[in-house]
């Protein structure tokens, strides 16, 4: 599965999921371009040791996604220090939770700009690169919740239907040009976010956080363990390389069986 000399570009990729895909591209041999919000003395020094080990190259380049014109800068700025973009993993994403006739409107405004909107413009972005060199690779990090609905959760839900629904359209018409797209959708993700609930359950239920996680994750996952972001990050880059040429528009599940039911 080497990807030396290829260039990817991942988003929301300064912790969590985004993180694990970028050391794991980095391990593949590719050149990573690391984007999203954090101390930028922090990201440039974890990009640095990053690229050190594994003898790759890196850059940070900070930018908020929500606004088209930054997505268009984070793209020519990502070509320009590397001469390309060849992968794109549309990660970055955000969450909030409220009755939908509660809901904020300024909060469903932020979520499809960051969670859908963003990963069309970096895709129609980056496209052209991609049918110059003949071959690329989006991967669109989606959720359980892009095939599955909760109560609370209306504007990241459709956010992440539609994330699926871009998927599928990006890989039919491009498909012909050696560039294909997926979608991976996984369940309960161990990140720092996904602990605090667990925690913040536990301490409401007075069960042990051992426990605690089973029940939280069993309520939609057979398997009632998380998924690390270094399995999410193993499969991203398994899309990437030649033994996956052939598969595109599909949305891949990685929840323990959440949406099997």
């Amino acid at each position: 599965m080497a990807l030396n000399g290829r260039t990817a570009l991942v988003t929301g990729s300064t912790s969590g999921i985004g993180l694990a895909i970028v050391k794991g591209l980095a391990a593949a041999g590719c050149n990573v371009a690391v984007t999203g919000f954090g101390d930028a003395v922090e990201v440039n020094a974890l990009a640095a040791a990053i690229a050190s080990q594994h003898q790759v190259q890196t850059a940070y380049i900070p930018a908020d996604v929500a606004k088209p014109a930054e997505v268009r800068a984070m793209i020519a700025t990502a070509a320009q220090r590397f001469g390309t973009v060849e992968i794109l993993v549309n990660n970055a994403g955000i969450q909030h939770i409220a009755q939908l006739d509660e809901f904020p409107e300024d909060e469903w405004d932020r979520i499809v700009a960051v969670n859908l909107s963003a990963a069309f413009h970096t895709t129609k972005a980056v496209l052209p690169m991609m049918k110059r060199s003949g071959w690329g690779r989006v991967i669109n990090i989606s959720s359980a919740h892009g095939l599955v609905a909760s109560p609370g959760k209306c504007a990241y839900v459709a956010a992440k239907h539609g994330l699926i629904g871009l998927t599928k359209v990006t890989a039919l018409e491009n498909g012909r040009f050696g560039i294909t797209a997926n979608a991976i959708c996984p369940g309960w993700t161990r990140t720092p976010l996904a602990e605090k609930q667990v925690t913040d359950r536990a301490a409401q239920s007075g069960r042990s956080l051992q426990d605690e996680e089973i029940q939280t994750v069993g309520e939609k996952q057979a398997i009632p363990a998380f998924t690390t972001p270094e399995q999410i990050a193993d499969l991203a880059v398994f899309l990437c390389s030649e033994s996956a040429a052939t598969v595109t528009g599909a949305a891949l599940s990685v929840d323990g069986g959440w949406v099997a039911q």
